[in-house]
């Protein structure tokens, strides 16, 4: 009898260190001619506030926001046998996920990202393990399948999906990785004919769309659903373009278009924001709500994550979003 799921995640986790930065110190100075940069002497030896290690990668922390919301998740992800994949199979299981489907990998390591937290914002030094992704989803049935970035043997593991799809009626979630939007054909196109909700940024929609960045800088509602429109001709039924400051726009299965504004709040570091907002806004689609509260319920969750240090200190339950939109 197979295991039933309400969102299956198909992606990466890992383990995130941070460290956070308040003030730069005299080891530091501000870079004057890229705006926000901070500079180092190469043999230096820099102090920072604090360290903190926590739990990331895009398929886990969405996993972990669909089991707050109260919903029934679980992840198909690599990890290595070491200590960092003891503290990943941990945090998983204090969320309520169960852990069949995730692969650990004998003698092999498990992948670590280095982030810099300072004046709100984040860089991240992300390393890049080769992984054969040879996983399987046998014995398992889902509601809908969140496919997210993976590393460089991710066709395969895509395809796999793409066919338990369609055998078990499950819709996409899709939310491509660098590798994902370079290809922007072949595997990638397959992907998004079957995917029902489409989750970009401006920048991600622009490299699919034009196979660039655009140089323009155009952050206009028109433009944005220009992009949202050629981008549901490609087959989501559904598309959601995040734009940092400018709020997220969402594009319904009927053609309707709509728009979303930031939610206010402290903003500590950014990492997993986008994770968040899409959390949020599947959550509440599972959950019986239309798009325009979708939108109020990722941009809650995104506000509520980077308030925090970390992807997934932050993340909402249903109870606490359902709060917060009344």
């Amino acid at each position: 009898m197979a295991r039933e799921y309400d969102v299956i995640t198909l992606g990466s986790a890992r383990l995130d260190a941070f460290m956070t930065i308040h003030d730069p110190k005299k080891e530091l100075h501000k870079d004057q001619e890229h705006q926000g940069g901070v500079c180092f002497r190469l043999g230096e030896k820099i102090v920072v506030d604090k360290y903190d290690f926590f739990v990331g990668g895009n398929a886990a922390n969405v996993a972990v926001g669909i089991s707050r919301m109260g919903l029934k998740s679980t992840i198909v992800a690599e990890v290595g046998d070491d200590e960092f994949s003891i503290k990943i199979r941990n945090m998983l299981a204090r969320e309520n996920i169960e852990r069949l489907f995730l692969v650990q990998t004998k003698g092999g390591s498990s992948n670590l990202s280095v982030i810099i937290s300072f004046a709100g914002d984040r860089t991240i030094f992300a390393e890049s393990r080769e992984q054969e992704h040879d996983f399987s989803l046998d014995g398992a049935d889902a509601d809908w399948l969140y496919i997210t970035s993976l590393g460089r043997e991710w066709e395969k593991p895509y395809k796999m999906a793409l066919d338990f799809a369609k055998e078990k009626g499950a819709r996409i979630a899709f939310n491509p990785g660098s590798y994902q939007l370079s290809e922007g054909h072949g595997t990638t196109a397959a992907v998004l004919k079957q995917t029902e909700i489409l989750f970009v940024n401006k920048e991600e929609a622009e490299l699919l769309i034009y196979n660039h960045y655009k140089k323009k800088i155009d952050n206009s509602d028109g433009y944005i659903e220009k992009l949202a429109r050629e981008l549901k001709n490609m087959g989501p039924k559904i598309v959601v373009i995040t734009n940092g400051k400018y709020g997220s726009h969402a594009l319904d299965a009927s053609g309707n278009f709509g728009e979303q504004a930031l939610v206010d709040g402290e903003v500590v570091e950014r990492t997993g924001a986008g994770d968040a907002y899409a959390t949020g806004f599947l959550a509440a689609v599972i959950h019986g709500k239309n798009f325009q509260e979708a939108m109020k319920w990722g941009a809650h969750n995104a506000s509520s994550v980077v308030g925090k240090v970390g992807a997934q200190m932050g993340l909402l339950t249903k109870a606490e979003i359902e709060e917060l939109v009344k």
